[in-house]
């Protein structure tokens, strides 16, 4: 099942790629891009299996996100960080008494505040949480498990699934989007007691891998074959901006932002499982506008390569 991928090409040109099923993360050396070559791969680190996502840190170490511990969905994993070579730098455990289905999901890096932030959500579904962690990013000490907060008269339980974190333009401000499209705000993470406060439902029920282009935050919504541009200047009151619907087969998950530019590729499942479609996103009013005709279809394997279809899903833009 290959799965996520670094969310943007690491600076030496290292691309972490996740064969999830098989507790298997490839390297994959894209110094030269039409010519990738496999690095290494790594499997579980002691304890800890199932590397979910990545994440390169400034000094050019990689941290990832390990979705169990003691075999698979027996209990919460953990982060680890690896060095440009791979070698194991450090590692440490989500497991927190009271919170049993912790399973690290996503993380977002607040290297101001020395800080990540983790979502918490089993690939298999075989639970729900309805915690985000945060951690210090120095020592990956766990510092907080923080429920996220709940009204009793929601009629969806849009605190489901913590997912893909992400920091804001400002450099120290976090958004939380949940599986089930809700959006919590995590201000000031350095502080003892960081608070989560519950600001927006996308109002679909299934979103997932999100990126930060200027003061917006484009999401994908799975379930309503939409992608949306949330302006999100003012993090306490974000607003809709911009939407671009797929056709009804097509069903988003993925987004990749090129960086420095307002190119987004967009992959996903059904219709939209071997294609990967473009779309444009204005950084300074989050307008959203698709490029149908830059479709890239795979359905249809070139003479002399794979057999079958392919199914792209983490995708990155080479670095300027």
């Amino acid at each position: 099942m290959a799965h996520h991928t670094n969310y943007a090409e690491p600076g030496d040109d290292m691309l972490y790629a996740n064969d999830w099923l098989a507790n298997r993360t490839d390297v994959f050396d894209l110094r030269q891009p039409k010519h990738p070559r496999l690095a290494r791969s790594l499997g579980s680190v002691g304890d800890l299996s199932y590397p979910h996502s990545f994440v390169t840190l400034a000094d050019g170490n990689t941290l990832a996100t390990f979705q169990y511990s003691g075999g698979f969905n027996h209990a919460a994993g953990g982060l680890v960080e690896f060095d440009p070579q791979g070698r194991v730098v450090r590692s440490a455990s989500a497991r927190v008494p009271g919170h049993p289905n912790v399973r690290p999901y996503s993380l977002a890096v607040v290297a101001s505040a020395d800080r990540v932030v983790t979502g918490s959500a089993d690939m298999m579904g075989a639970q729900v949480s309805h915690v985000v962690q945060v951690w210090r990013l120095s020592d990956l000490k766990l510092l907080q498990t923080l429920p996220l907060p709940h009204e009793p008269d929601w009629i969806y339980d849009t605190a489901a699934d913590s997912s893909e974190p992400r920091v804001l333009a400002d450099g120290k401000t976090v958004l939380v989007p949940t599986f089930n499209c809700g959006l919590f705000l995590l201000k000031h993470p350095a502080v003892a007691q960081p608070t989560l406060q519950h600001v927006y439902d996308l109002g679909y029920r299934m979103c997932e891998v999100p990126v930060v282009a200027g003061d917006f935050l484009v999401e994908t919504m799975q379930s309503g074959h939409a992608i949306v541009s949330l302006d999100v200047h003012d993090p306490e009151h974000p607003r809709e901006v911009s939407r671009i619907l797929l056709p009804p087969d097509e069903y988003p998950h993925w987004l990749a932002l090129e960086p420095g530019g307002d190119r987004l590729a967009i992959t996903g499942y059904g219709a939209l499982a071997t294609r990967v479609r473009f779309a444009r996103v204005d950084r300074r009013t989050g307008t959203l506008q698709l490029e149908p005709a830059m479709t890239i279809d795979l359905s249809h394997a070139p003479p002399g390569s794979w057999h079958g279809s392919a199914m792209p899903h983490g995708v990155v833009f080479s670095r300027p």
